[in-house]
This record gives structure tokens, C-alpha cells and sequence, in this order.
């Protein structure tokens, strides 16, 4: 099984970038693409298939609330975070958006986001304590619909069919991941919130997210990695494995996405971009940091992220780690 050690190229396919390791014995094995970027741009990583393709669902985020952002939404602090974020439906994320939405003069039944539950436990079991239902306002993805919305309102365009791909926030959103990724959309589609969804290869997300912690103080993509860094809790929640991540690497920007799909800059510009092609995000984090590692990047603050813990019996007996990384 390859360690992730610096390479050139994209691979000739998927390869094995994490196991799963109990009581001694490899149980799985997580495959999938692993891309990371020196701080120059260069690749000094690269595992598996990183010029395919991808969908970035969720990882996405920060780049789509850069688009509402330029289209004149008010954006800031905590806006902006939440906007860039999938927060866990805390009764702080849900006013926050109730107070987007409000200033635009629209509620919560503009949002276009599917209703759900909060990924919150806490929030979960209050609600269901207190007979409420699902709702859209506690969906993960609130945050970025409202900033949609707010964008279309400030822009004077149809807030109705903001989540048409032909719409201007949505084509502002494409206009901005093909800037950040120097690449052209490879594929449309349909997000799980309802949302569009570009895609666009491994390496060019790992270059979109170093665009936005290298660009120059003042401008809009640095406002979006300031504004993440500085209030992880709205780009995640209680204990949101994104938010830790960020509070254990100050200037860091992380985001995940459904389907396997991470992405990671430090500071300094070292970026990953990881996607397991079974889906799974139980080792994106420990893969993401063992990939900026070999890249160069001081990612030794967060050495608990670099593995997770396997349980039998209610306590510790194996652990997932990237391989390379035992």
C-alpha cells in the first residue's frame, strides 16, 4: 500500500489512502484521490485520480458565498461564515439566518433547502422534546440559501428561482469556482440541498481554497477565509469536526463535503483537497493532514485529527489512520 510521500501526476486511478486497523487486523480500506498544493501552487502531492472530475458538494460553500458576497449580499463576520459554512442547526445558527433572511424581508419559507433535522443531537432530541418537526431553517445548508437569497434581493434579480442554474447568483457562483480553479466547469449538477453544483477536478478545488487564504487583505475571497477562521462555529458547530480543525490550526480553512469530499489550506498557502471514493468521510481529515504534511505544511497542532479512534465494546481497540501514518 503507497505512503502519501510527495508524487507527480494524477495516478492511473483510485488508490488505497486509509485503513481501518481492529484489534491489530486491517478491517477496511478506504480508496480515492488525494491532491496537495505548495504554497507556490505547485503540486507537490498527488495520489489517484486528482485531474478527474469531482463534485464538491458542500466543499463548495466558501466559493458560493464569495459569488453572493460580490453580487452585493451583506456579508460579514459571522454572515459570511455561516454563509460558507454547513452548520449543525444550533439555535444560534438558526437565528443568524432568520436575521439574513429578515433584512432581505423574506422568512424562512423562501429557503429552497429540503426541511431536516439538525445534525445537532442536543438540538435534535430539544426540538423533538418540544414536538417540533424538521424544518428547512435547521437544514445544514440554510446559511448558504439565505446568503442566495440576500445576493438576489441586493441585486434586484427574482429571489423565486434563485436556485436555477441559469439564474445570475448561480452564474456568478460558476463564474467564481472557474476564476479561483482556473478550470471550466466539467459538469452540472443538482447539489443536495437543490442547489447547482460545478464540477471541476481534485487539484482545481485544492487551488480555488489557496485562493482565498493567499488573496490580499480586503478583498472578497480573503473576507471569506477571515470571516471562516475567525467564527469556525458558524462554518460548523459543537463539535463539528471542521470547526475543531480550524480552532486546532489557526488560519486555517476547512470544509468538508458529502460523498468523501475535504478541503484544506493552512496559512501559509499549503492546500488538499481529498475525495474517498466509497464516500465515506470518516478518514477525510486524517487523509487531508497526512497529505499536507508530506507537502510540507506544520500541521503538528492537530495531531488528533490524524487519527480516529475504532471501538469495541464502548472503547478504543484500533484506530482509522491515513497510510503512511501509523
Amino acid at each position: 500500500m503507497p505512503e502519501l510521500v510527495p508524487l507527480t501526476g494524477g495516478g492511473s486511478g483510485y488508490v488505497p489512502l486509509a485503513e481501518v486497523v481492529r484489534s491489530g487486523f486491517t478491517e477496511s480500506v478506504h480508496f480515492g484521490s488525494a491532491v496537495a498544493l505548495a504554497p507556490g501552487g505547485g503540486t507537490a502531492v498527488a495520489l489517484g485520480r486528482v485531474d478527474d472530475p469531482v463534485l464538491p458538494r458542500s466543499s463548495a460553500k466558501p466559493f458560493q458565498a464569495l459569488a453572493c458576497l460580490l453580487s452585493g449580499a451583506d456579508l460579514h463576520g459571522p454572515r459570511l461564515a455561516i454563509a460558507a459554512g454547513s452548520h449543525t442547526g444550533e439555535d444560534f445558527h438558526v437565528r443568524l439566518v432568520a436575521e439574513m433572511l429578515g433584512e432581505a424581508g423574506l422568512g424562512f419559507d423562501a429557503l429552497g433547502c429540503p426541511t431536516d433535522w439538525p445534525e445537532d443531537e442536543a438540538t435534535r432530541h430539544a426540538l423533538i422534546r418540544g414536538g417540533l418537526t424538521a424544518s428547512r431553517e435547521r437544514m445544514n445548508c440554510s446559511g448558504k440559501h439565505a446568503a442566495m437569497l440576500a445576493a438576489s434581493v441586493a441585486s434586484g434579480w427574482e429571489a423565486g428561482s434563485y436556485l436555477d442554474p441559469g439564474h445570475p447568483v448561480q452564474q456568478r457562483v460558476r463564474g467564481v469556482v472557474e476564476e479561483l480553479s482556473g478550470e471550466k466547469t466539467a459538469h452540472v449538477a443538482v447539489d443536495g440541498c437543490g442547489a447547482p453544483l460545478f464540477g471541476l477536478s481534485l487539484t482545481g478545488l485544492a487551488r480555488a481554497v489557496q485562493g482565498l487564504v493567499l488573496a490580499a487583505p480586503g478583498t472578497a475571497p480573503r473576507a471569506v477565509a477571515d470571516a471562516m477562521r475567525e467564527y469556525p462555529e458558524y462554518v460548523g458547530g459543537t463539535g463539528h469536526v471542521n470547526t475543531s480543525l480550524m480552532r486546532a490550526l489557526p488560519g486555517a480553512v476547512a470544509k468538508g463535503g458529502a460523498e468523501g469530499v475535504l478541503v484544506v489550506a493552512l496559512a501559509d498557502g499549503h492546500a488538499a483537497a481529498v475525495k474517498v471514493i466509497d464516500g465515506s468521510p470518516r478518514a477525510t481529515t486524517a487523509i487531508a493532514l497526512a497529505a499536507l504534511r508530506a507537502a510540507g505544511g506544520a500541521v503538528a497542532p492537530a495531531g488528533e485529527f490524524a487519527s480516529v479512534a475504532v471501538l469495541g465494546g464502548g472503547v478504543p481497540v484500533g484506530e482509522i489512520h491515513a497510510l503512511g501514518e501509523k
